[in-house]
Protein backbone atom coordinates (compact mmCIF):
# COMPACT_ATOMS: atom_id res chain seq x y z
CA UNK A 1 0.00 0.00 0.00
CA UNK A 2 1.67 3.77 -0.67
CA UNK A 3 2.11 6.42 1.39
CA UNK A 4 -1.33 8.09 0.41
CA UNK A 5 -3.35 5.03 0.46
CA UNK A 6 -1.97 4.68 4.01
CA UNK A 7 -2.72 8.23 4.91
CA UNK A 8 -6.27 8.24 3.52
CA UNK A 9 -6.99 4.81 5.11
CA UNK A 10 -6.15 6.38 8.26
CA UNK A 11 -7.98 10.29 7.68
CA UNK A 12 -11.05 8.14 6.64
CA UNK A 13 -11.02 5.75 10.14
CA UNK A 14 -10.22 8.90 12.03
CA UNK A 15 -12.90 10.97 10.83
CA UNK A 16 -15.17 8.27 10.93
CA UNK A 17 -13.64 8.12 15.01
CA UNK A 18 -14.32 11.42 15.59
CA UNK A 19 -17.68 12.05 13.83
CA UNK A 20 -19.20 9.12 16.21
CA UNK A 21 -17.02 9.47 19.55
CA UNK A 22 -18.99 11.27 21.56
CA UNK A 23 -22.21 8.92 20.80
CA UNK A 24 -20.49 5.74 21.14
CA UNK A 25 -19.07 7.23 24.40
CA UNK A 26 -22.48 8.36 25.87
CA UNK A 27 -24.00 4.57 23.82
CA UNK A 28 -21.65 3.01 25.86
CA UNK A 29 -22.30 4.03 29.14
CA UNK A 30 -26.33 3.65 28.95
CA UNK A 31 -25.14 -0.22 27.52
CA UNK A 32 -22.96 -0.54 30.48
CA UNK A 33 -26.52 -0.80 32.76
CA UNK A 34 -26.90 -4.06 31.19
CA UNK A 35 -23.88 -5.43 31.54
CA UNK A 36 -24.93 -5.38 35.43
CA UNK A 37 -28.38 -5.43 35.12
CA UNK A 38 -30.95 -8.29 34.77
CA UNK A 39 -31.10 -8.60 31.36
CA UNK A 40 -27.69 -10.28 31.80
CA UNK A 41 -27.93 -11.77 35.07
CA UNK A 42 -31.60 -13.77 33.92
CA UNK A 43 -29.57 -15.64 30.88
CA UNK A 44 -27.66 -17.65 32.45
CA UNK A 45 -27.39 -20.19 35.61
CA UNK A 46 -25.97 -19.31 38.97
CA UNK A 47 -23.01 -20.61 38.60
CA UNK A 48 -21.91 -19.43 34.97
CA UNK A 49 -23.32 -15.98 36.70
CA UNK A 50 -21.09 -15.93 39.76
CA UNK A 51 -18.22 -17.07 37.87
CA UNK A 52 -18.62 -13.99 35.32
CA UNK A 53 -19.06 -11.52 37.85
CA UNK A 54 -15.05 -11.72 39.25
CA UNK A 55 -14.26 -10.39 42.06
CA UNK A 56 -18.12 -8.63 42.66
CA UNK A 57 -17.68 -6.47 39.04
CA UNK A 58 -18.30 -6.10 35.65
CA UNK A 59 -14.75 -4.83 34.99
CA UNK A 60 -12.38 -6.76 32.55
CA UNK A 61 -9.63 -9.14 34.99
CA UNK A 62 -6.69 -7.98 32.41
CA UNK A 63 -7.39 -4.69 30.02
CA UNK A 64 -4.94 -5.70 27.08
CA UNK A 65 -5.46 -9.34 25.41
CA UNK A 66 -2.67 -10.66 22.52
CA UNK A 67 -4.91 -12.14 19.76
CA UNK A 68 -2.98 -14.28 17.07
CA UNK A 69 -4.23 -13.97 13.46
CA UNK A 70 -3.26 -15.64 10.01
CA UNK A 71 -2.72 -13.25 7.46
CA UNK A 72 -6.13 -13.62 5.55
CA UNK A 73 -8.94 -11.51 5.09
CA UNK A 74 -11.22 -13.02 7.24
CA UNK A 75 -8.90 -11.81 10.33
CA UNK A 76 -10.23 -8.64 9.30
CA UNK A 77 -12.92 -8.38 12.03
CA UNK A 78 -10.16 -8.37 14.75
CA UNK A 79 -8.12 -6.25 12.59
CA UNK A 80 -10.51 -3.56 12.96
CA UNK A 81 -11.47 -4.50 16.18
CA UNK A 82 -8.07 -2.97 17.37
CA UNK A 83 -7.78 -0.12 13.96
CA UNK A 84 -11.04 1.02 14.74
CA UNK A 85 -10.77 1.13 18.61
CA UNK A 86 -13.88 -0.69 18.73
CA UNK A 87 -11.88 -2.53 22.00
CA UNK A 88 -11.90 0.60 24.17
CA UNK A 89 -15.59 0.88 24.26
CA UNK A 90 -15.58 -2.25 26.55
CA UNK A 91 -12.59 -1.17 28.29
CA UNK A 92 -9.59 -3.62 26.81
CA UNK A 93 -7.23 -3.01 23.88
CA UNK A 94 -6.75 -5.88 21.35
CA UNK A 95 -3.50 -6.48 20.23
CA UNK A 96 -3.55 -8.15 16.96
CA UNK A 97 -0.20 -10.86 16.81
CA UNK A 98 0.71 -11.98 12.97
CA UNK A 99 1.82 -15.88 13.23
CA UNK A 100 3.06 -17.69 10.55
CA UNK A 101 0.93 -21.04 10.69
CA UNK A 102 -2.41 -22.58 12.28
CA UNK A 103 0.02 -24.58 14.39
CA UNK A 104 1.93 -22.06 15.53
CA UNK A 105 -0.95 -20.37 16.44
CA UNK A 106 -2.54 -24.12 17.91
CA UNK A 107 0.43 -24.33 20.12
CA UNK A 108 0.68 -20.58 21.22
CA UNK A 109 -3.55 -20.96 22.44
CA UNK A 110 -2.04 -24.05 24.33
CA UNK A 111 1.10 -22.73 25.88
CA UNK A 112 -0.92 -19.24 26.83
CA UNK A 113 1.55 -17.34 24.86
CA UNK A 114 -1.73 -15.97 22.86
CA UNK A 115 -5.01 -15.12 24.71
CA UNK A 116 -7.02 -15.84 22.18
CA UNK A 117 -6.92 -16.13 18.28
CA UNK A 118 -8.61 -15.82 14.68
CA UNK A 119 -8.35 -20.01 14.34
CA UNK A 120 -9.78 -22.49 12.17
CA UNK A 121 -13.18 -24.29 13.70
CA UNK A 122 -12.00 -27.30 13.09
CA UNK A 123 -8.66 -26.64 14.65
CA UNK A 124 -10.23 -25.86 18.44
CA UNK A 125 -12.56 -28.78 17.86
CA UNK A 126 -9.20 -31.28 17.50
CA UNK A 127 -7.27 -29.87 20.03
CA UNK A 128 -10.42 -30.70 22.58
CA UNK A 129 -10.42 -33.80 21.36
CA UNK A 130 -6.78 -34.48 21.41
CA UNK A 131 -5.89 -35.05 17.60
CA UNK A 132 -3.85 -32.85 15.38
CA UNK A 133 -2.00 -31.81 18.58
CA UNK A 134 -1.79 -31.59 22.00
CA UNK A 135 -5.15 -32.26 23.92
CA UNK A 136 -6.59 -29.30 26.13
CA UNK A 137 -9.54 -28.08 26.94
CA UNK A 138 -10.76 -25.63 24.33
CA UNK A 139 -13.66 -22.76 24.15
CA UNK A 140 -15.18 -20.85 21.01
CA UNK A 141 -16.22 -17.61 22.27
CA UNK A 142 -17.83 -16.76 18.72
CA UNK A 143 -17.90 -17.58 15.02
CA UNK A 144 -16.27 -14.91 12.85
CA UNK A 145 -17.41 -14.99 9.37
CA UNK A 146 -19.41 -17.22 6.88
CA UNK A 147 -18.54 -17.77 3.65
CA UNK A 148 -15.44 -16.74 1.64
CA UNK A 149 -13.00 -19.79 1.17
CA UNK A 150 -12.17 -21.52 -2.47
CA UNK A 151 -10.52 -24.76 -3.75
CA UNK A 152 -8.21 -23.40 -6.25
CA UNK A 153 -6.64 -26.17 -8.92
CA UNK A 154 -3.68 -25.55 -11.52
CA UNK A 155 -3.45 -24.09 -15.08
CA UNK A 156 -1.80 -26.98 -15.49
CA UNK A 157 -5.13 -29.48 -14.57
CA UNK A 158 -7.37 -26.34 -17.07
CA UNK A 159 -4.94 -26.96 -19.82
CA UNK A 160 -5.94 -30.34 -19.55
CA UNK A 161 -9.85 -29.97 -19.57
CA UNK A 162 -10.14 -29.86 -15.75
CA UNK A 163 -12.62 -27.08 -14.78
CA UNK A 164 -14.77 -28.43 -11.56
CA UNK A 165 -14.95 -31.66 -9.71
CA UNK A 166 -16.58 -33.28 -12.08
CA UNK A 167 -13.86 -32.87 -14.69
CA UNK A 168 -11.10 -33.47 -12.41
CA UNK A 169 -12.35 -36.39 -11.59
CA UNK A 170 -12.56 -37.72 -15.29
CA UNK A 171 -8.87 -36.32 -15.34
CA UNK A 172 -7.66 -38.80 -12.59
CA UNK A 173 -9.39 -41.96 -13.76
CA UNK A 174 -7.96 -41.33 -16.89
CA UNK A 175 -4.40 -40.29 -16.08
CA UNK A 176 -3.21 -41.89 -13.33
CA UNK A 177 -0.42 -40.22 -11.35
CA UNK A 178 -0.01 -39.00 -7.69
CA UNK A 179 -2.11 -36.09 -7.60
CA UNK A 180 -1.41 -33.74 -4.74
CA UNK A 181 -4.22 -31.23 -2.87
CA UNK A 182 -3.06 -29.09 -0.08
CA UNK A 183 -5.26 -27.76 3.32
CA UNK A 184 -3.71 -25.57 5.62
CA UNK A 185 -4.39 -27.84 8.95
CA UNK A 186 -5.47 -32.14 9.35
CA UNK A 187 -8.64 -30.91 11.32
CA UNK A 188 -9.10 -27.32 10.16
CA UNK A 189 -11.75 -26.34 7.88
CA UNK A 190 -10.20 -26.04 4.91
CA UNK A 191 -9.42 -29.49 4.94
CA UNK A 192 -13.01 -30.49 5.78
CA UNK A 193 -13.92 -28.64 2.73
CA UNK A 194 -11.59 -29.92 -0.11
CA UNK A 195 -12.00 -33.57 1.62
CA UNK A 196 -16.27 -32.97 1.41
CA UNK A 197 -15.87 -31.40 -2.10
CA UNK A 198 -14.05 -34.07 -3.59
CA UNK A 199 -15.70 -37.09 -2.24
CA UNK A 200 -19.19 -35.29 -3.53
CA UNK A 201 -17.29 -35.90 -6.89
CA UNK A 202 -16.52 -39.25 -6.20
CA UNK A 203 -12.68 -39.07 -5.12
CA UNK A 204 -11.73 -40.34 -2.32
CA UNK A 205 -9.12 -37.81 -0.43
CA UNK A 206 -6.64 -40.74 1.04
CA UNK A 207 -6.61 -43.07 -1.84
CA UNK A 208 -7.12 -41.82 -4.59
CA UNK A 209 -5.17 -38.18 -3.92
CA UNK A 210 -2.47 -37.11 -1.45
CA UNK A 211 -3.04 -34.58 0.92
CA UNK A 212 -0.43 -31.89 2.40
CA UNK A 213 -0.42 -29.38 4.97
CA UNK A 214 0.55 -26.18 3.64
CA UNK A 215 0.45 -22.60 5.91
CA UNK A 216 -2.14 -20.14 3.94
CA UNK A 217 0.70 -17.45 2.71
CA UNK A 218 2.62 -20.02 0.94
CA UNK A 219 0.14 -21.38 -1.06
CA UNK A 220 0.20 -19.81 -4.01
CA UNK A 221 4.46 -20.12 -3.90
CA UNK A 222 3.91 -23.37 -3.44
CA UNK A 223 1.60 -23.97 -6.70
CA UNK A 224 3.83 -21.91 -8.44
CA UNK A 225 6.99 -24.70 -8.26
CA UNK A 226 4.63 -27.02 -8.97
CA UNK A 227 4.14 -29.04 -5.61
CA UNK A 228 0.65 -29.28 -5.28
CA UNK A 229 -2.04 -30.01 -8.12
CA UNK A 230 -4.50 -27.94 -6.02
CA UNK A 231 -6.00 -26.60 -2.50
CA UNK A 232 -8.33 -24.82 -0.58
CA UNK A 233 -7.41 -22.41 1.71
CA UNK A 234 -9.15 -19.09 2.27
CA UNK A 235 -8.96 -15.35 0.72
CA UNK A 236 -7.18 -13.71 -0.40
CA UNK A 237 -4.93 -16.62 -1.68
CA UNK A 238 -7.33 -17.98 -4.05
CA UNK A 239 -7.42 -14.76 -5.90
CA UNK A 240 -3.87 -14.21 -5.52
CA UNK A 241 -3.36 -17.38 -7.60
CA UNK A 242 -6.13 -15.95 -11.00
CA UNK A 243 -3.89 -12.54 -10.00
CA UNK A 244 -0.77 -14.50 -11.16
CA UNK A 245 -1.83 -16.21 -13.18
CA UNK A 246 -0.98 -19.64 -11.90
CA UNK A 247 -5.01 -21.25 -10.81
CA UNK A 248 -8.42 -21.03 -11.30
CA UNK A 249 -11.09 -21.49 -8.62
CA UNK A 250 -12.95 -24.53 -9.51
CA UNK A 251 -15.44 -24.50 -6.47
CA UNK A 252 -16.32 -22.02 -3.73
CA UNK A 253 -16.56 -23.07 -0.11
CA UNK A 254 -20.31 -21.38 -0.10
CA UNK A 255 -21.43 -23.72 -3.00
CA UNK A 256 -20.05 -26.39 -0.72
CA UNK A 257 -22.33 -24.98 2.17
CA UNK A 258 -23.72 -21.74 1.43
CA UNK A 259 -23.14 -19.52 5.16
CA UNK A 260 -20.90 -22.44 6.48
CA UNK A 261 -18.67 -21.55 9.37
CA UNK A 262 -15.15 -20.95 9.33
CA UNK A 263 -12.73 -18.78 11.63
CA UNK A 264 -13.58 -18.43 14.93
CA UNK A 265 -12.13 -16.69 17.91
CA UNK A 266 -10.83 -19.40 20.10
CA UNK A 267 -9.01 -19.44 23.51
CA UNK A 268 -8.80 -22.35 26.40
CA UNK A 269 -11.39 -23.19 28.55
CA UNK A 270 -8.65 -22.13 31.63
CA UNK A 271 -7.94 -18.86 29.98
CA UNK A 272 -11.97 -18.21 29.72
CA UNK A 273 -12.99 -19.61 33.39
CA UNK A 274 -9.41 -17.04 34.44
CA UNK A 275 -10.83 -14.14 33.04
CA UNK A 276 -14.61 -14.43 32.20
CA UNK A 277 -15.48 -10.68 31.85
CA UNK A 278 -12.29 -10.08 29.18
CA UNK A 279 -13.58 -13.11 27.26
CA UNK A 280 -17.41 -11.07 27.26
CA UNK A 281 -15.88 -7.58 26.48
CA UNK A 282 -12.84 -9.21 23.80
CA UNK A 283 -16.16 -10.46 21.91
CA UNK A 284 -18.17 -7.68 22.45
CA UNK A 285 -16.12 -5.61 20.82
CA UNK A 286 -15.24 -7.98 17.65
CA UNK A 287 -19.01 -8.14 17.23
CA UNK A 288 -18.76 -4.32 16.52
CA UNK A 289 -16.24 -4.54 14.34
CA UNK A 290 -17.87 -7.04 12.36
CA UNK A 291 -21.05 -5.57 12.23
CA UNK A 292 -19.22 -2.01 10.86
CA UNK A 293 -17.46 -4.03 8.47
CA UNK A 294 -20.92 -5.17 6.89
CA UNK A 295 -22.31 -1.89 7.05
CA UNK A 296 -21.21 -0.74 3.59
CA UNK A 297 -19.31 -1.13 1.09
CA UNK A 298 -17.28 2.10 1.44
CA UNK A 299 -16.44 0.02 5.13
CA UNK A 300 -14.87 -2.30 3.07
CA UNK A 301 -12.96 -0.94 1.14
CA UNK A 302 -11.67 0.66 4.17
CA UNK A 303 -11.35 -2.79 5.90
CA UNK A 304 -9.67 -4.09 2.75
CA UNK A 305 -7.03 -1.46 2.24
CA UNK A 306 -6.29 -1.56 6.20
CA UNK A 307 -5.83 -5.13 6.60
CA UNK A 308 -3.40 -5.68 2.72
CA UNK A 309 -0.47 -3.74 4.86
CA UNK A 310 2.21 -5.92 5.74
CA UNK A 311 1.77 -5.96 9.46
CA UNK A 312 -1.40 -7.65 8.47
CA UNK A 313 -2.09 -9.82 4.91
CA UNK A 314 0.60 -8.18 3.23
CA UNK A 315 -0.44 -7.96 -0.83
CA UNK A 316 -2.59 -5.72 -2.85
CA UNK A 317 -6.04 -4.22 -1.26
CA UNK A 318 -7.24 -4.97 -5.01
CA UNK A 319 -6.74 -8.50 -4.54
CA UNK A 320 -8.22 -8.45 -1.34
CA UNK A 321 -11.41 -5.81 -1.91
CA UNK A 322 -12.37 -7.82 -5.14
CA UNK A 323 -13.66 -10.80 -3.66
CA UNK A 324 -14.47 -8.96 -0.49
CA UNK A 325 -16.95 -7.17 -2.55
CA UNK A 326 -18.56 -10.78 -4.02
CA UNK A 327 -16.73 -9.03 -7.61
CA UNK A 328 -15.99 -13.06 -8.67
CA UNK A 329 -13.23 -13.86 -11.19
CA UNK A 330 -12.90 -17.83 -11.57
CA UNK A 331 -9.85 -17.25 -13.93
CA UNK A 332 -10.78 -19.25 -16.83
CA UNK A 333 -13.78 -17.18 -18.32
CA UNK A 334 -16.11 -16.97 -15.76
CA UNK A 335 -17.53 -13.91 -13.67
CA UNK A 336 -20.10 -13.13 -11.45
CA UNK A 337 -21.58 -11.15 -8.62
CA UNK A 338 -21.44 -13.74 -5.68
CA UNK A 339 -24.50 -12.92 -3.09
CA UNK A 340 -22.59 -15.29 -0.67
CA UNK A 341 -19.06 -13.30 -0.28
CA UNK A 342 -17.71 -13.49 3.08
CA UNK A 343 -19.58 -12.41 5.57
CA UNK A 344 -18.44 -11.17 9.36
CA UNK A 345 -21.97 -10.17 10.79
CA UNK A 346 -25.24 -10.41 8.45
CA UNK A 347 -27.26 -9.05 11.13
CA UNK A 348 -25.85 -11.05 13.72
CA UNK A 349 -26.66 -14.72 12.06
CA UNK A 350 -22.38 -15.23 11.54
CA UNK A 351 -21.61 -15.22 14.88
CA UNK A 352 -23.42 -17.22 16.86
CA UNK A 353 -21.50 -20.05 18.37
CA UNK A 354 -24.17 -22.67 17.32
CA UNK A 355 -23.94 -26.40 18.95
CA UNK A 356 -24.90 -27.87 15.33
CA UNK A 357 -22.00 -26.00 14.17
CA UNK A 358 -19.21 -27.43 16.56
CA UNK A 359 -20.58 -30.95 15.96
CA UNK A 360 -20.45 -30.90 12.28
CA UNK A 361 -16.60 -30.71 12.60
CA UNK A 362 -16.86 -33.49 14.80
CA UNK A 363 -18.65 -35.60 12.26
CA UNK A 364 -16.07 -34.61 9.54
CA UNK A 365 -13.25 -35.80 11.71
CA UNK A 366 -14.94 -38.79 12.34
CA UNK A 367 -15.53 -39.64 8.89
CA UNK A 368 -12.03 -39.22 7.88
CA UNK A 369 -10.66 -41.53 10.72
CA UNK A 370 -9.13 -38.64 12.78
CA UNK A 371 -11.43 -40.02 15.31
CA UNK A 372 -11.38 -43.62 15.79
CA UNK A 373 -14.88 -43.89 17.79
CA UNK A 374 -18.05 -41.61 18.16
CA UNK A 375 -17.69 -38.64 20.87
CA UNK A 376 -20.76 -37.92 22.69
CA UNK A 377 -21.34 -35.09 20.07
CA UNK A 378 -23.75 -33.00 21.89
CA UNK A 379 -21.83 -32.78 25.13
CA UNK A 380 -18.40 -32.00 23.38
CA UNK A 381 -20.01 -29.20 21.59
CA UNK A 382 -21.53 -27.81 24.92
CA UNK A 383 -18.45 -27.51 26.33
CA UNK A 384 -16.53 -26.02 23.80
CA UNK A 385 -19.34 -23.53 22.23
CA UNK A 386 -19.10 -20.79 25.10
CA UNK A 387 -22.79 -19.50 24.41
CA UNK A 388 -23.22 -17.65 27.90
CA UNK A 389 -20.15 -15.87 26.97
CA UNK A 390 -21.43 -14.90 23.61
CA UNK A 391 -25.02 -13.95 24.86
CA UNK A 392 -23.59 -11.24 27.40
CA UNK A 393 -21.08 -10.11 24.88
CA UNK A 394 -24.29 -9.99 22.31
CA UNK A 395 -26.31 -8.49 25.16
CA UNK A 396 -23.78 -5.90 25.72
CA UNK A 397 -23.59 -4.79 21.42
CA UNK A 398 -27.17 -5.52 21.24
CA UNK A 399 -26.49 -7.94 18.43
CA UNK A 400 -30.07 -10.15 18.51
CA UNK A 401 -30.02 -14.02 19.48
CA UNK A 402 -31.49 -16.84 17.43
CA UNK A 403 -34.20 -18.94 18.83
CA UNK A 404 -31.76 -22.41 18.36
CA UNK A 405 -28.51 -23.59 19.60
CA UNK A 406 -28.98 -25.71 16.00
CA UNK A 407 -29.40 -25.00 11.95
CA UNK A 408 -30.54 -26.85 8.89
CA UNK A 409 -28.46 -26.58 6.09
CA UNK A 410 -28.02 -28.64 2.82
CA UNK A 411 -24.67 -29.48 1.56
CA UNK A 412 -23.10 -29.87 -1.96
CA UNK A 413 -24.32 -33.29 -2.55
CA UNK A 414 -27.77 -33.05 -1.23
CA UNK A 415 -27.13 -34.23 2.37
CA UNK A 416 -28.90 -32.22 5.21
CA UNK A 417 -27.59 -31.66 8.15
CA UNK A 418 -29.77 -30.54 11.37
CA UNK A 419 -27.37 -31.82 14.29
CA UNK A 420 -30.15 -34.07 15.37
CA UNK A 421 -28.45 -37.75 14.91
CA UNK A 422 -24.44 -36.93 14.45
CA UNK A 423 -23.46 -40.76 14.52
CA UNK A 424 -25.70 -41.80 12.20
CA UNK A 425 -24.83 -38.81 9.97
CA UNK A 426 -21.02 -39.34 10.10
CA UNK A 427 -21.32 -43.18 9.18
CA UNK A 428 -23.89 -42.31 6.14
CA UNK A 429 -21.09 -41.58 3.62
CA UNK A 430 -20.48 -44.12 0.89
CA UNK A 431 -16.59 -42.42 0.58
CA UNK A 432 -14.77 -42.26 3.75
CA UNK A 433 -12.20 -43.25 6.19
CA UNK A 434 -13.49 -44.29 9.25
Amino acid sequence: MSDGAKDDVQTGIQTDIAVNADHERREFLRRGSLLTGAAIMSLVPDAIRNAAWAAGSDAPEKTEVKVGFIPLTDCSSVVMASVMEFDKKYGIKIVPTKEASWASVRDKLVNGELDAAHVLYGLIYGVQMGIGGPKKDMAVLMNLNHNGQAITLSKKLNEKGVKDGATLKALMDKEKREYTFAQTFPTGTHAMWIYYWMAAHGINPFTDAKTITVPPPQMVANMRVGNMDGFCVGEPWNNRAIVDGIGFTAETTQAIWKDHPEKTLGTTDEWVKKYPNTARAMTAAILDAGRWIDASLSNRQKTAQTVADKSYVNTDSDVILARMLGRYDNGIGKKWDEPDYMKFYNDGAVNYPYLSDGMWFLTQHRRWGLLKEDPDYLAVAKKVSRIDIYKQAATAAQVPLPKSDFRTSKLIDGVVWDGKDPKKYASSFKIKVA
